[in-house]
C-alpha cells in the first residue's frame, strides 16, 4: 500500500469515527445546574426554573420519555422555553408530545415561552401552534409580560421578548407597564442583551447558538450570528453591566444532527437572594 493510500484510509477512518462520536453526542444531554444570587433581597425562598430551548423537532434525538427521565422528580417552580421548536408543519404533532410531557410536570408558577427565528419559518401556522401550547398551560409571550405573585407578595415579571435575529423584538412594548419586582427575561437570541442598557433585568434566559454545535476546532460559523460570538460569548452564564444572562446549548440540532465539543442541554436555574433560605 502506498503512503498516499494509507494516509487516505487513515483520514477516512478518522472522519467516520468523528461522525459516530458526533451522532452519539446528540443522544447524551448534559443536565446543568446554575445557582444565581440576584442582588435584590426579596425572595423568601429559592425559585427553581427548568429552561429548555432549541428543541428543533426535525433534528432532535432525545425522546419525550428520555427528557422526562432526565428531569426526574425535581420540584419545578417554573418552566421557561426560549424558542426554535420546529420549522416545518409536519413536526407539529411531535412538538406537542413534548409539550404534553412538560405540562405533566405541573410547575408551581406555570410554563412560559417565546418564539425563535426557526419558528417563523411557519409564521402562518404560529397562531394555531400558540393556541395548542396555551391549551397545555403554556403562556406564549410576544413582546409582552406576565406578572406573578410569589411568596410574601413578591412580584416576578416574566418578560418575553420576541426574536431579535429576525427583527421582531420590541423592548419598549415588552416592558410597557412592567411593575416593580424581579424581572426574568425570556428571549431566543441573546444578542438583544447588548441593546438593554435602559431595560432592567435580574436574569435573562436564551439559546440560539447551540453552543457552537460543531467545533472545527472553533465555532467560526457563529460569527455571522451577531456581536456576542465575536466576543467569544456563545454559551453559559455571562454578565452585561453586572446583570446576569444565560445562553443554553439547546436540546436539538439544526442542519446536521451532529454535535462535536457540544452536547444537548437541560438546565435547572435556582434563583436566590441574600435573604432566601
Amino acid at each position: 500500500m502506498s503512503i498516499i493510500a494509507w494516509i487516505g484510509g487513515a483520514m477516512a477512518m478518522a472522519i467516520v469515527t468523528l461522525w459516530i462520536i458526533a451522532r452519539r453526542n446528540t443522544y447524551k444531554p448534559m443536565v446543568k445546574h446554575v445557582n444565581l444570587k440576584i442582588p435584590r433581597p426579596v425572595l423568601a425562598s429559592p425559585l427553581m426554573i427548568l429552561h429548555l430551548t432549541d428543541l428543533h423537532m426535525e433534528k432532535l434525538s432525545i425522546s419525550p420519555q428520555a427528557l422526562l427521565a432526565q428531569i426526574g422528580d425535581t420540584n419545578i417552580d417554573l418552566i421557561a422555553l426560549t424558542g426554535d421548536y420546529l420549522d416545518t408543519p409536519r413536526m407539529t404533532d411531535r412538538f406537542l408530545e413534548y409539550m404534553d410531557v412538560l405540562a405533566s410536570l405541573k410547575p408551581r408558577y406555570g410554563m412560559y415561552a417565546v418564539f425563535g427565528n426557526h419558528d417563523y419559518c411557519i409564521e402562518k401556522l404560529l397562531p394555531q401552534l400558540k393556541k395548542e401550547m396555551e391549551k397545555r398551560g403554556c403562556s406564549v409571550l410576544q413582546n409582552e409580560h406576565r406578572t406573578l405573585q410569589l411568596e410574601d407578595g413578591v412580584r416576578l415579571n416574566i418578560i418575553g421578548v420576541d426574536d431579535h435575529y429576525t427583527g421582531r423584538s420590541d423592548l419598549a412594548r415588552a416592558y410597557k407597564d412592567v411593575p416593580d419586582g424581579i424581572n426574568l427575561v425570556l428571549t431566543h437570541d441573546p444578542n438583544i442583551v447588548l441593546e438593554m442598557a435602559d431595560y432592567p433585568f435580574d436574569y435573562l434566559l436564551s439559546g440560539h447558538f447551540h453552543g457552537g454545535q460543531i467545533h472545527w476546532p472553533k465555532p467560526y460559523h457563529l460569527k455571522k450570528m451577531g456581536q456576542l460570538p465575536h466576543l467569544r460569548i456563545f454559551r453559559g452564564l455571562h454578565f452585561y453591566q453586572n446583570r446576569a444572562y444565560y445562553i443554553s446549548e439547546g436540546l436539538g440540532q439544526t442542519a446536521l444532527n451532529l454535535r462535536l465539543r457540544s452536547r444537548p442541554e437541560i438546565t435547572f436555574h435556582t434563583l436566590n437572594t441574600p435573604t432566601a433560605s
